[in-house]
């Protein structure tokens, strides 16, 4: 069987892969068990070497990504750049501060000798979606590898010379054969994946629907499970904040990536005495972005026919209903799976532009007359990925903050992740963690080592 992937921009076949076989799938799975052995017994230091290494090659090599990304699933050419030069320097974080984050705990306990050591697991398998096809896939590994794991990935059938790519990434910055491994197949061998004594844990980012899935797999067969899934982040702006800036940051965190991102800002939320002039500003910054070829503009295509009808039809229900088009509301004439980027306003909770996960160029914006509305609104959601704040009491902010649910909050600023932060979501938007020392604890063994006399 054959995967053929279509270029967005043009809905022209790219190329096509052939799908891997069940025995070829569970001989990698093997090189990687036996390459394990090895591998966790590499020292530190030199794990740290490679990793620099790669972060050199992915500085090296951030034009060729780049251009793969955007063929592949849309991404426009310099939001691909900053992609893989993240990518970079979160591989240096991981340089500089593993030997510290993984060093032994002394702990007092009884006995003569106590201490907690943090040891890998052995095979981790990773399913990763398309639209941050390296940033997702290396969040991921970097940390899982450092520790002393090894990994397989089943990458989105979108994106499959991004996944290509990366493993020989791994192979040229001098990591062992097995360490690093990709495989083209289909759901029913990746379940077979999961549920094998070989695989020791599973790191998965996609939709809640799937995420349900893959953790009642991995908690029939004793998974250590990390789930990052969809989101529907709040972006609340009071009336007292720059409401230049926020509207600045507002036409970023939403329409970065053509809206195709689980921590974009999806729902605005902005104080009702201020949203005249926020939506002002917000329509000026969205006339800025240019739409179009991705290797040239700023806002590209969505993945596919089908991510484009579901959010026409999430558009159209709003309208319906009685949301006002401020801006865009149309699929663009021509080639390509283009769709305008759009400011609803006069939205209610019972649109699906409010209601559902909104995985496009579109900003849905609702009013509110008090803070205990705001954090109503903001709360009232399945998700719980990412939330933003804006004022310029920055008391409130904090205070606000610990009210939001969610994994991450940022007060004046968008959502977006750091490696030396954690990230993750709670409800339904996932469990675990991914980055900084909380992310490199996912796939090792805390061990209690207890001496006596």
């Amino acid at each position: 069987m054959q995967i053929e992937v279509v270029n967005p921009t043009t809905e022209q076949v790219i190329k096509k892969y052939s799908l891997e076989s069940e025995e070829l799938v569970f001989t990698k799975l093997a090189l990687a068990k036996s390459c394990f052995k090895q591998w966790k017994n590499v020292e530190l230091q030199k794990r740290i070497e490679l990793f620099i290494k790669l972060a050199d090659l992915l500085d090296e090599r951030c034009d060729e990504y780049a251009t793969l990304m955007a063929q592949e699933m849309g991404k426009s050419f310099e939001e691909g750049k900053v992609e893989v030069k993240k990518c970079g320097w979160m591989a240096r974080v991981y340089a500089a501060r593993s030997e510290e984050w993984l060093k032994p705990e002394v702990v007092r306990a009884s006995g003569k000798e106590n201490y907690v050591t943090f040891e890998p697991l052995g095979v981790i398998f990773s399913i990763m979606p398309w639209n941050f096809p390296f940033w997702q896939v290396l969040r991921f590994a970097v940390p899982t590898m450092m520790a002393g794991n090894v990994s397989m990935l089943k990458h989105s059938n979108q994106v499959p010379g991004c996944a290509l790519a990366i493993e020989k990434l791994f192979l040229d910055a001098g990591f062992p054969k097995g360490s690093f491994q990709t495989v083209i197949i289909d759901h029913k061998i990746g379940e077979k994946l999961m549920a094998s004594d070989d695989v020791m844990g599973i790191s998965f980012t996609g939709s809640t629907e799937v995420g349900c899935r893959i953790a009642e797999v991995a908690g029939k067969n004793l998974k250590k499970v990390v789930l990052e899934l969809g989101g529907s982040d709040p972006f609340i702006v009071f009336a007292d904040a720059d409401l230049k800036s926020a509207a600045e940051g507002a036409a970023l965190g939403r329409f970065m990536n053509c809206g195709q991102s689980c921590i974009a800002a999806k729902r605005f939320i902005i104080e009702q005495s201020a949203m005249q002039e926020f939506t002002k500003y917000f329509k000026e910054a969205l006339a800025q972005k240019s739409v179009g070829d991705p290797m040239s503009c700023a806002v590209g295509p969505i993945v596919n026919q089908k991510g484009l009808e579901e959010i026409s039809e999430q558009v159209a229900d709003a309208i319906s209903k009685g949301a006002v088009v401020e801006a865009g509301g149309k699929k663009l004439e021509g080639a390509g799976f283009f769709y305008a980027p759009t400011i609803l306003s006069n939205v209610t909770p019972q649109m699906r532009v409010i209601s559902e996960e909104v995985f496009g160029p579109v900003a849905p914006v609702i009013t509110f007359s008090s803070e205990e509305e705001a954090m109503e609104l903001a709360n009232d959601t399945p998700f719980g990925l990412g939330g933003s704040i804006w004022t310029k009491d920055i008391e409130r902010g904090k205070r606000l903050a610990r009210d939001l649910e969610c994994g991450s909050v940022f007060v004046n600023s968008i959502v977006k992740s750091d490696p030396r932060m954690p990230f993750g979501g709670i409800k339904k938007s996932g469990l675990g963690r991914e980055l900084s020392r909380f992310g490199l604890m996912e796939f090792v063994n805390v061990k209690g080592n207890n001496i006596f006399a």
